[in-house]
């Protein structure tokens, strides 16, 4: 071969050679272990009521694991999403979330199970849309803060131009009803626009409104009120309002240090009820005791943690979106797991609120994927500006 051959061949090499971006593998790990441990504990929690309701105990794995691969489908397209076109279309994506929370409430579209209507049915699925809706909730305050940053921190309007759409959602959402998913959505979006420097007086106002509004629900609402009196004292009632509480708090009680073993649990056989959803965390704080329930509080806060810290890279990369996306996907996480841990041990009453990445469901399960593929696509694009403003550190070059 010629020199200039040669010469010629390793040009073409050079040019056909890409940078590859490592992307975040601890979230990325803590997000699939997260997802394979709930694949496990739902097994545990739901054999026996499969058995009884469906006369086979892996009716609810087998579904479970459908909802996963859907999840992790649903994670992977989202991926190849770039952040510019969640930012250009985020408001008509929580715009058209709204519209099927209406239609939701229309009679003979949404499907309603234990007095909630929350589900559209399509096929062998049911379609959530609240699971959605707070996905969207924070792509669109994103969006709102980076075009509106001036009014948001110098004028009242600026911070209630946006709870309004907010609001209209969180009402469609508490007549479903599903007050859990509400408080988490709107705790969420006043985050965020914490985060975007709203000044301190509109929310003492939202709070106080938000506060009175709750209050008048729950004194208005004879099954919310029986909540709060059974949260208060569950061994009042154990047998009635406060039997779900006590039946929990009863598993975490039997789990002690280190649990009964996994798969051993009873109060997952008929005596806890939704044991394999809202209610997952008690059958793995009596199978695993406190030392499992430590390691899972663990690595919700580390997701949380990694997806705020994220969001600081990107704005300190002048990438307030990305940042702002961030970073509300890290306090929407972790605020909905606080919740659902709490209700269980008895520090909240209770709500319908799935743990994320764990419990049975596969509209959680997807979103859940959804919003760390969002993540994990920021963060390279984060490692990219990164290299390009700074010392190539973590980089590898691999032939095309």
């Amino acid at each position: 071969m010629t020199t200039a051959a040669v010469r010629s061949k390793r040009v073409g090499s050079r040019r056909r050679e890409r940078l590859i971006q490592p992307m975040d593998y601890a979230l990325f790990f803590c997000a699939f272990g997260l997802l394979a441990f709930g694949f496990v504990m739902v097994t545990s929690a739901s054999m026996s009521i499969a058995e009884t309701c469906c006369r086979d105990p892996f009716f609810y794995t087998m579904r479970h694991g459908l909802a996963l691969g859907l999840a992790l489908t649903a994670g992977l397209l989202t991926f190849r999403v770039p952040t510019e076109w969640w930012e250009r279309y985020g408001t008509w994506l929580f715009l058209l979330s709204v519209l099927v929370l209406i239609l939701v409430l229309i009679p003979g579209i949404g499907r309603t199970v234990n007095g909630a209507t929350r589900w559209i049915p399509l096929g062998p699925l049911n379609l959530q849309p609240s699971e959605f809706v707070k996905l969207f909730a924070v792509i669109y305050v994103a969006g709102y803060l980076v075009r509106h940053a001036d009014k948001v921190a110098n004028q009242i309007s600026g911070f209630v131009r946006p709870m309004l759409l907010i609001g209209i959602a969180a009402a469609l959402i508490l007549m479903q009803p599903d007050f859990g998913t509400t408080a988490v959505m709107l705790a969420t979006v006043m985050g965020l626009l914490f985060l975007g420097g709203a000044s301190l007086m509109p929310f003492v106002l939202l709070l106080g409104v938000v506060a009175a509004g709750l209050v008048a629900l729950v004194i208005l609402s004879p099954y919310r009120l029986a909540r709060v009196v059974s949260f208060l004292n569950p061994w009042e009632d154990p047998f009635n309002s406060g039997y779900q509480l006590s039946q929990a708090l009863i598993a975490f009680g039997r789990g002690e240090w280190f649990g009964v073993g996994l798969g051993n649990g009873i109060q997952k056989q008929y005596f806890l009820p939704e044991a394999h959803t809202d209610f997952l965390a008690s059958v793995i704080g009596e199978e695993l005791g406190l030392v499992g329930m430590l390691v899972l509080i663990s690595a919700f806060a580390f997701l949380s943690w990694r997806a705020i810290s994220i969001g600081a890279r990107a704005e300190a990369l002048k990438r307030p979106f990305e940042a702002y996306v961030a970073q509300g996907i890290g306090i929407w996480i972790g605020l909905q797991a606080f919740v659902n841990i709490g209700v269980n041990v008895g520090i909240l009453p209770t709500k319908g609120l799935t743990l994320p990445f764990l419990s049975y469901g596969s509209n959680s399960l997807i979103v859940g994927c959804m919003a760390v593929a969002v993540l994990l696509r920021i963060d390279i694009l984060v490692r990219q500006l990164e290299s390009e403003t700074g010392p190539k550190r973590g980089l590898r070059w691999v032939r095309a």
